[in-house]
């Protein structure tokens, strides 16, 4: 793109300021911003003033897979699932496009080391578990790893010092997410340096088309792929191709499907997989209404009990048919450090909006999602903090439960 091209586009979309410092720059620096600003998605700007509470529909309670209900059916599950992944139908799509800021490090986050004795980093504890399928099935599936702008390369590189983990290289595919700029409350997009948009991850919802848009598709339908089982990098005891989950997916005829646990309480900090409007939904925490939320059964059980843990199941034939479908754009109003008058600024406060879109929402748009029930201490150990709930120490104490010497 050229000086001439990007004032033009700029002028567009009223946001001329972004080359403001453009005289001063050396010609790499020019050389950056210009292609920052030929990536820039301006159409998340629609989304500004439209981040109004949503109107709830009306919501009831998902039907679900009991983990008694997977017990009588495990035979018959895996039987189906093994079959599937035999057959080259399920790759895995690891989401892990995050740093681990909040973990101490500066690198990735599937880079954090949970051991104790010795090496075992989130990114090797998780390829464990795949090992755990591959030597069931006797092969290996296709893995997809969406990384983002601020840890691809790192990743990359931690994936072949560790020689893939003894993967088939072959079958690892790396991709980065797509971004979406940062703006004010007013709509002008920040820049982050003289010569840099600021722009961040533009959330995990976009994991397939970013997929796609990388060039994937073509794979996809060669190897016959069918099903697409994606997982969030921050939990250690994720199952990833479980073939029980697989096949009790494929059997139900679903169009996706979601492991849960039964949550804890009603304030338990996770999104709730039910119906709304008697289509399948997942309702994050702070929308649920909080007498549903403590709304409990003659059991005594929590109604809205079914909590998601980022590990969902999509078929390939539903994501295709709903590939160009829009994808609400949730805003979050965050401290977004950025050039301000010539200077750079970190502000304590909440400054501007960062645009995300959320795999939770490609649930209502496939129609039909089978809750599919886990036990928590066997298959989440969520590794959000450093200390406390959620955390490192508590992850370790369930890596242990489960057999893990750390």
């Amino acid at each position: 793109m050229t000086y001439q091209q990007a004032e033009q586009l700029l002028q567009k979309y009223g946001q001329e300021h972004l080359l403001e410092y453009y005289p001063e720059l050396n010609e790499e620096q020019r050389a950056a911003l210009l292609a920052d600003i030929s990536k820039v998605d301006f159409s998340v700007l629609e989304n500004l003033g439209t981040h109004a509470q949503r109107i709830m529909g009306k919501l009831s309670p998902a039907d679900a897979l009991t983990c008694e209900d997977v017990e009588a059916h495990r035979a018959e599950f895996e039987k189906e699932g093994l079959k599937a992944i035999r057959a080259g139908k399920v790759a895995a799509v690891l989401l892990a496009g995050g740093q681990g800021t909040r973990l101490g490090i500066t690198g990735p986050k599937g880079m954090f080391d949970m051991g104790e004795t010795s090496p075992h980093t989130i990114f090797s504890l998780q390829m464990d578990n795949i090992f755990d399928v591959v030597k069931k099935a006797g092969c290996m599936f296709h893995i997809f790893v969406m990384t983002s702008d601020i840890n691809d390369a790192a990743t990359r590189a931690y994936f072949e010092q560790c020689n893939y983990f003894g993967y088939d290289r072959k079958k690892i595919h790396f991709y980065e997410q797509k971004l979406a700029p940062a703006c004010s409350k007013e709509g002008r997009i920040y820049l982050e340096e003289k010569y840099k948009v600021a722009q961040s991850p533009n959330g995990n919802g976009g994991w397939y088309s970013s997929l796609i848009e990388a060039g994937y598709g073509p794979l996809l339908e060669s190897e016959g792929i069918e099903w697409l089982n994606i997982y969030a990098v921050d939990n250690v005891l994720q199952r990833i191709c479980d073939p029980v989950f697989v096949g009790a997916t494929i059997l139900s005829g679903c169009a996706c499907s979601g492991k849960v646990v039964r949550k804890t309480s009603p304030e338990e900090r996770v999104g709730v997989l039910c119906k709304e409007d008697g289509r399948p939904a997942i309702i994050e925490y702070y929308e649920m209404p909080t007498d549903l939320a403590a709304l409990r059964g003659d059991d005594g059980r929590l109604v809205y009990c079914y909590g998601v843990i980022l590990n969902y199941l999509f078929s390939v034939k539903g994501l295709n048919a709903i590939y160009s479908d829009k994808l609400p754009c949730h805003l979050a109003f965050k401290a977004i450090p950025h050039i301000e008058g010539g200077v750079k600024v970190t502000p304590a406060e909440p400054c501007g909006y960062k645009f995300e879109t959320l795999a939770v929402d490609l649930i209502a748009l496939m129609g039909s999602c089978l809750a599919f029930e886990v036990v928590r201490e066997r298959e989440f150990a969520p590794v959000k903090n450093r200390t406390g709930v959620d955390s490192v120490d508590s992850a370790r104490a369930l890596l242990k439960l489960n057999g893990v010497r750390l």
